[in-house]
């Protein structure tokens, strides 16, 4: 049963929230010396009112306090505001000063120097520095292969990070890094008193680290309280070294079975926004209810996972690219984007959404054609039985499908589209839902041998810059965040080359190869790119929605600096 935000959120405002105080992919010093003065003028100063507390509400929770451990996108988001990040996005998604005030590199473009706002403290009054930032990128570099890996990719080809004083920090590198502003805003900087201690040997203390609430922050808000399932609070970080303030005392995130009671809370008054996706279907009751709903195109899509590791146990029919191309024929985009959608989606392609910036529109996923996929099944052998499934070798051609919680409601919806139309080739599917924690284990499998599954359901919504969501299907990432056992050197030979390439146009066009390569092989059929569709109460104003992710997101702060009752 979810818990009452209002009531929990009302007694600890009481207690601890009555504060007065409060990913261009290069960037040059002269730029940055010119933002700074505008995300300065995003979060001016405006009068605080006591008491104020955003109650957002959302379907998805926080997995993990932990940012080397955590899946969830909320998890990242609790970073996203309580922790200090090199630069940030603002709400155009130009790359902007944070922490860091100004920067410049090298000709060659493999020394990179930031220069830190001075005078910053963390919530517990210690000083927040470029040793911090230092400390920090220095330790994922150290235990890359290890407990930081899921943060290493962004650190790739650095050498060494050296605070030259207080207020520098120079990064090195063994190659130049075309894009590396866009990488320092998904790197957060952690407090060196807190991490270092488990910064030794062979590191295995870090991603056991339970890092509970509350947290020692350095961004606009302290993580206050954490129950799993239940609740997450933020109070304003009296200590904030940006500019003042924000205007809300507190946050708090209040978790839900499923989107359809998260819609009647904000109907009810329960909570004051939806932070995530709100259904199609819900828009017009929403709508009629006097609440306020924006849309836009989104960088997340939908993912229908075909097992590709070589590693399967059973069922390596999956393995066949005919099959693989039959099961695409099969799935009915357009009439997913129409009745689940309402239209507020487009048909997938490729794993770089078109909002992103860097899809490759020259790939045309196959269209929906089940005498096709039908002739592709006949002709590799596998003949139906008395039931109408297909049988290959000695095992009907049946299988479970794990589905992500998180995909609750129009992935429910998605399914059962598929579902149906699989029957007409053949196939059948089962749906096994999963919470995170269980869905990652069953796709990781014994020893993350991704050994155990056939077919899965879940979604990514990843930063702007493609890679991120390009290294979740490298061979260094499994057993990590690559959610499909898919290994390919010649696609791994790309992201490196991609990491390293100066010339944006160069850059977009090694990722056009990637999609291309992913496309072919299909560890992935993308289903489609939802719109953000974001509600709120119309007594709250001031929402800074990103054109790619909505207003509560994990790649800019704006929105909760701005944010206020009317």
């Amino acid at each position: 049963m979810t818990k009452n935000l209002t009531t929990d959120v009302t007694a600890y405002t009481t207690r601890v929230w009555a504060w007065s105080g409060r990913k261009s992919l290069r960037m040059m010093a002269n730029l940055a010396l010119t933002t700074a003065l505008a995300f300065g003028a995003i979060v001016a100063a405006r009068p605080a009112l006591a008491g104020d507390v955003l109650r957002i509400g959302a379907t998805q929770s926080i997995d993990s306090l932990n940012p080397f451990v955590a899946n969830s996108d909320y998890s990242s988001v609790a970073y996203q505001y309580a922790y200090p990040f090199l630069t940030t996005f603002d709400a155009k998604l130009n790359i902007i000063p944070y922490f860091a005030q100004t920067w410049e590199h090298s000709a060659d473009g493999t020394v990179w120097t930031f220069h830190t706002t001075p005078g910053a403290k963390w919530s517990d009054d210690t000083p927040l520095t470029a040793k911090d930032v230092a400390f920090t990128f220095n330790m994922i570099v150290k235990f890359k292969d290890g407990p930081t890996a899921r943060l290493s990719g962004w650190l790739a080809h650095m050498i060494k990070a050296e605070a030259t004083d207080d207020n520098t920090v120079v990064l090195t590198y063994d190659a130049a890094v075309g894009h590396l502003t866009t990488q320092m805003q998904a790197v957060p900087i952690l407090p060196e008193h807190v991490w270092a201690p488990l910064a030794v040997g062979d590191g295995l203390a870090i991603s056991s680290f339970e890092n509970a609430t509350p947290w020692v922050s350095g961004g606009p808000f302290v993580f206050t309280k954490a129950e799993k399932d239940q609740l997450a609070l933020f109070k304003r970080n009296p200590n904030w070294w940006g500019a003042k303030p924000a205007i809300i005392d507190g946050f708090g995130f209040q978790f839900f079975a499923n989107q359809d009671a998260m819609v009647t809370a904000l109907t009810s008054g329960q909570i004051d926004m939806m932070g995530e996706q709100t259904p199609p279907t819900a828009i017009d009751a929403l709508t009629a209810a006097g609440m306020q709903v924006i849309s836009g195109p989104s960088a997340g899509y939908k993912t229908f996972i075909v097992n590709p590791s070589q590693n399967k146990k059973t069922n390596r029919e999956l393995l066949e690219p005919q099959v693989r191309e039959a099961l695409e024929l099969a799935i009915n985009r357009a009439e997913i984007v129409k009745t689940v959608w309402l239209g507020h989606a487009v048909a997938g392609s490729t794993m770089v959404a078109p909002a992103s910036g860097y899809h490759d529109d020259a790939i045309v996923p196959l269209g929906f054609d089940i005498d096709k996929a039908n002739a592709l099944l006949d002709a590799a052998g596998y003949k139906r039985g008395a039931d109408g499934i297909r049988i290959a070798g000695d095992h009907p051609m049946s299988y479970d499908l794990i589905f992500i919680t998180d995909e609750n409601g129009p992935g429910d919806r998605t399914f059962q589209i598929i579902q149906s139309d699989y029957k007409k080739i053949g196939i059948a599917l089962s749906q096994r839902k999963m919470d995170p924690d269980a869905f990652t284990a069953k796709v990781l499998g014994e020893d993350n041998k991704y050994d155990d599954f056939d077919f899965a359901m879940s979604n990514w919504v990843p930063p702007v810059d493609p890679e991120f969501v390009l290294s979740v299907l490298t061979c260094g990432q499994l057993g990590s965040t690559n959610d499909s056992g898919y290994c390919n050197p010649e696609y791994d030979a790309l992201y490196a080359q991609q990491s390293i390439t100066d010339d944006p146009a160069k850059r977009h066009e090694i990722i056009n190869k990637m999609q291309e390569i992913a496309y072919r092989d299909r560890p992935y059929i993308v289903l489609n790119y939802p719109d953000v569709l974001e509600a709120h109460s119309p007594a709250w104003t001031g929402f800074v929605p990103s054109p790619l992710v909505g207003s509560v997101n994990n790649i800019s702060p704006e929105t909760l600096m701005s944010v206020h009752r009317k």
